[in-house]
């Protein structure tokens, strides 16, 4: 071994404790940071067992057996991606059915429409749950019950409305803009390619044909008359039918109630106490409740973490 004047090591020495010192420090980090994704990954395992047991034994579990008027809430759009969508709706439906304290079910509606596809489906099961389960539904407006909203509804044995509720707009639209002027105007020209002659006919930046325009209204038309005869179906000999009935005017919930649209003015209170006799309320509709919301707030922090974790480690050790 070299050593200099004063009895030391020389700088390979120094290099050689320097080195092992970094390692060290490198090894520490990393084991740190595979201990700390280690116990996030234990809390939400014990935070996931929490919700489990919540939502497989707790209160949103047992509904009471005690005669109640079931209640399902339809609010916002109606869509498959909405808080308003049928999987949802149709879930909380049929625990109110099969629950035997359950008087009625009242479907409480404030939705401008949305997707006939999903009134539909939502319209067509609680129609069948009414046949093997012999209980009625109501349907109670709240603000608006208008297009799918509506459709939705006519599956209710009655309908009651505010009488500054707005009801109505029994329509369908397909709608969309046209850029193909202002594309001239701007010397833009439009590279669309397509395999088959209509298959951009929905498209803005091109030019509609009388034909493609014929064959939307047509479609339209379809399923405007589907619309109408779920109406009918739902409404019976209660719907006066006007000129404007099915042109997609709405009205105010005491017109709907003159035209045959409702049965009358009345709220939930009113509906359970006067019309099922059952005054106690149980809400049957399905919501995230908080542990939902933080098991996926913190599941998703926990995968940032990880992806960080493993990108610094994969750095690292390169």
């Amino acid at each position: 071994m070299n050593l200099d004047d004063k009895g030391i090591q020389g700088p390979a020495w120094e290099r050689q404790v320097l080195e092992k010192l970094a390692f060290a420090m490198l090894d520490e980090r990393k084991s740190a940071r595979r201990w700390s994704l280690f116990w996030r990954m234990v809390w939400l395992g014990l935070l996931g067992l929490v919700v489990w047991w919540f939502m497989a034994f707790g209160a949103s579990g047992t509904a009471p057996s005690a005669p109640h008027t079931a209640v399902v809430s339809i609010q916002g759009e109606i869509a498959a991606d909405s808080d308003a969508n049928a999987t949802d709706i149709l879930d909380a439906v049929r625990a109110a059915f099969e629950d035997e304290g359950s008087q009625a079910v009242v479907l409480v509606i404030n939705s401008p429409g949305g997707s006939p596809v999903q009134a539909g489906v939502i319209n067509d099961e609680i129609n069948r749950l009414k046949g093997i389960h012999q209980k009625p539904v109501y349907a109670v407006v709240e603000e608006t019950c208008a297009s799918a909203a509506y459709y939705v509804a006519a599956s209710a044995d009655m309908i009651y409305v505010d009488k500054a509720s707005i009801v109505g707009s029994i329509g369908v639209l397909m709608d969309g803009f046209g850029f193909t002027g202002l594309m001239d105007k701007l010397g833009i020209e439009r590279r669309l390619l397509t395999a088959g002659a209509n298959k951009g006919f929905l498209d803005p930046f091109s030019p509609q044909t009388p034909e493609q325009r014929a064959y939307a209204l047509g479609m339209l038309k379809e399923i405007h008359d589907q619309f109408i005869e779920v109406v009918r179906a739902g409404r019976g000999d209660r719907l006066k039918e006007t000129p404007d009935m099915f042109s997609g005017l709405f009205w105010s919930g005491q017109q709907a109630v003159k035209l045959g649209l409702a049965d009358g003015l009345g709220s939930v209170d009113f509906v359970a106490r006067e019309v099922v006799n059952a005054a106690d309320i149980v809400d049957y509709t399905r919501r995230a409740n908080m542990a939902e919301r933080l098991v996926k707030r913190f599941g998703s922090a926990v995968g940032e973490s990880a992806v960080r974790t493993w990108s610094l480690s994969h750095h690292t050790l390169r």
